[in-house]
């Protein structure tokens, strides 16, 4: 029977990465996360930057089995106390408010690359509604211009172990399994994961850059006018 994972994986997660030598699959598990996920927060790739949570403080850990973890990369770090949680039964997945405004794009990401994932589990896995999800496929959307399809997980809005377990599913139902290709896939998807999130991460970049030199730019020009008419008068 597999242990519970921390109240809060990603803070926890992020907070080993930054405090500890623990190995990232060693964190991946304790914390129930995918192991790409932890390798973006390491290389700081992660779409969303989340703020340390010190899992000792919390009770969930002791220095003494973080130390263990730390001389064997083999440990398995083993949780003390297992949060007190609350279960929700009804109503959609809870999104935070940040985040929200990224939903169309997760959504329009899976439609177009999962298509035999079914509109009750998107809503599921994203927390949206029917409404939403068709308004999206059929491009009836109030802000289809400037919905792009991005991956949930690099969005923050699901894990990769959710993702893959819903993509898994719908498969299986669709007659798409194929057990035999996950393994070797996933290389591929490791590299082309933390490609993407480093090609996003050098493109803000520069946009950043480009509309510093404009600004620059626009500064300089209005500053010579200025002075021309100035001279001129």
């Amino acid at each position: 029977m597999s242990q519970p994972t921390p109240l809060m994986p990603h803070a926890t997660a992020s907070w080993l990465v930054d405090n500890t030598a623990l190995t990232f699959e060693q964190i991946a598990e304790f914390c129930g996360l995918h192991i790409l996920e932890v390798q973006a927060m390491a290389d700081d790739l992660a779409s969303s930057k989340y703020t340390g949570r010190d899992p000792v403080r919390a009770g969930e850990l002791t220095m003494a089995e973080i130390e263990k973890g730390q001389a064997d990369a083999n440990y398995a770090l083993k949780m003390q106390k297992a949060p007190v949680t609350v279960s929700r039964t009804k109503g959609p997945r809870y999104t935070p408010v940040s985040k929200r405004q990224d939903k169309p794009d997760g959504i329009a990401w899976i439609l177009r690359h999962h298509p035999e994932i079914s509109d009750a589990q998107i809503g599921k896995l994203i927390g949206t509604t029917r409404n939403t999800i068709a308004a999206i496929r059929d491009r009836s959307h109030w802000n289809i211009g400037n919905i792009q399809p991005k991956d949930p997980v690099t969005l923050g809005l699901c894990s990769q172990r959710e993702l893959d377990a819903i993509v898994a599913k719908a498969a299986k139902k669709a007659g798409l399994e194929d057990a035999a290709g996950d393994d070797e896939r996933l290389g591929d998807d490791r590299a082309s994961l933390i490609e993407e999130l480093r090609a996003e991460r050098e493109a803000a970049s520069r946009a950043a850059s480009e509309a510093a030199q404009e600004a620059e730019a626009a500064a300089w020009l209005e500053a010579k006018r200025a002075a021309e008419a100035a001279e001129g008068q």
